[in-house]
């Protein structure tokens, strides 16, 4: 067992889901931030347990092949891109080893190849989202920035390199009306303060750009000053507030209230136009949510007869990009103002073949299939969250028997168990293609496609 503070030499083999060196020495596994498959490190430890111990870099020995001087001046103390040390190239084979192990180690597929991942011809600057936490430095002025890593301690900066350029002019005027009108950011320990978070957001297709802070009150003063601050920047929609009185670590609350111009703002896939509220789930690389959504499409292998069902349909981004194709489009989602925005959605798009339900899936999905034949699937489509899906989603989907399941994920381990699950179900894997949603990041998205064996 080491002791604090103690310095070893660690080879670093591979990485944790969540971006961190693993190294191994007297028989113990170290977890090491900031280093890569391939370095040999001089590291400190920082906590030691009887199997495990946390260590940070003192001294780069020798350099991974792979490993680059990243751009950004904060990688070092931010807690994102966890893979800014790496290779644009070395990334995208981490990511496709990451798929292939967890298919083979988690869903026992030991026969199913793993298509080329695709990545981006340009990995910067492809995220239409950014969320800033606010608080105060030791000067007792606001804060905006990120939180470093496994911490809630705020990394200051003006800008993120995976953010479009010119969001920078947003946090300046949110900084300077703070400022300026003594408007106190939020205190995590003590519950008080009123700035909690900045929401920004931009529809890369129309320009368009709309802001939500995130509150611990329900309104916030000289709310003209701000929105003249930021109505000056090219693209601008809207601003509105988001009301979060809760000590969680949650960062939006239920309640949105728009202050001024339009708090939605609207993008396109391809030829399908969406508008997309703040409290909406939406891709934030749209580059290469074209290409996922292309994927899913193709996965589907729709001749326009037949039924599909999206579970988990969002704002029906999936779903209307499925309609064209299909003879009926289903979607279900708990979220009762996403699904406002798929209905608005799909009339904006002059869509009829598609019809949204407000519910969860296992318990809506077969209530209208024994109601009615026309709700019976062909196809289903499900883009569950990072936790995959719930097992009872999971039998229902079973119980329905579609012909084909398309499943896209964003944890490679969670889509593997569900996987076994659908393949002892009845479904045989087809397709497994990973996509590079979020470069410089551990994060991969995967699209699968099955076929039911005993049709």
């Amino acid at each position: 067992m080491f002791q604090k503070n103690q310095l070893i030499e660690l080879t670093i083999e591979d990485i944790t889901d969540t971006g961190e060196g693993i190294g191994h020495a007297d028989g113990i596994t170290v977890f090491v931030n900031r280093a890569i498959p391939g370095d040999v490190c001089r590291v400190r430890i920082l906590k030691a347990k009887k199997t495990y111990a946390i260590g940070k870099v003192e001294e780069l020995l020798r350099a991974a092949t792979s490993r680059i001087e990243p751009e950004c001046p904060k990688a070092a103390r931010c807690g994102g891109c966890q893979l800014s040390y790496m290779s644009y190239e070395e990334q995208l084979r981490l990511k496709q080893k990451k798929v292939q192990d967890c298919i083979r180690r988690i869903g026992g597929f030991t026969d199913i190849e793993v298509s080329p991942i695709i990545g981006m011809k340009e990995p910067k600057a492809y995220r239409n989202k950014g969320q800033f936490p606010v608080g105060a430095g030791t000067d007792g002025k606001p804060v905006l920035g990120f939180y470093a890593g496994r911490t809630h301690r705020i990394v200051p900066t003006d800008g993120c390199n995976m953010l479009w350029a010119g969001h920078e002019a947003i946090l300046a005027a949110v900084r300077e009306w703070m400022e300026e009108c003594r408007v106190a950011p939020y205190n995590e320990e003590t519950g008080k303060g009123l700035v909690r978070h900045v929401l920004m957001r931009k529809g890369f297709a129309t320009g368009e750009i709309a802001v939500c802070l995130v509150i611990n009150g329900e309104k916030i003063p000289a709310g003209e000053r701000l929105w003249e601050k930021l109505s000056k920047i090219p693209g601008m929609v809207g601003l509105s507030l988001n009301v979060n009185r809760a000590q969680t670590n949650v960062i939006l609350g239920d309640r949105l209230i728009p202050l001024f111009g339009n708090p939605c703002i609207t993008d396109r896939i391809g030829d399908v136009s969406f508008e997309i509220s703040p409290m909406s789930f939406y891709q934030v690389n749209p580059v290469q949510t074209k290409v996922l959504y292309d994927t899913a499409l193709a996965f589907a292998g729709l001749t326009g007869r037949e039924t599909v069902w999206d579970l988990y349909c969002g704002i029906g981004t999936i779903s209307l990009f499925l309609a064209k194709a299909a003879k009926q489009v289903f979607g279900i989602e708990i979220v009762p103002e996403a699904i406002e925005n798929a209905k608005k959605n799909a009339a904006a798009n002059g869509i009829a073949n598609a019809e949204f339900h407000v519910g969860a899936a296992e318990e809506v999905f077969p209530k209208l299939v024994s109601e009615s034949e026309r709700y019976r699937a062909d196809v289903i489509v499900v883009d569950p969250p990072r936790k995959g899906c719930e097992k009872s989603l999971l039998e229902t989907m079973l119980a329905m028997a579609p012909s084909r399941i398309v499943y896209v994920s964003c944890d490679p381990a969670t889509l593997a168990r569900d996987l076994r699950i659908l393949s002892d179900g009845g479904y045989r894997l087809e397709r497994v293609q990973p996509v590079d949603q979020f470069p410089g990041s551990v994060h991969v998205e995967t699209v699968v496609g099955l076929q039911r064996t005993n049709t």
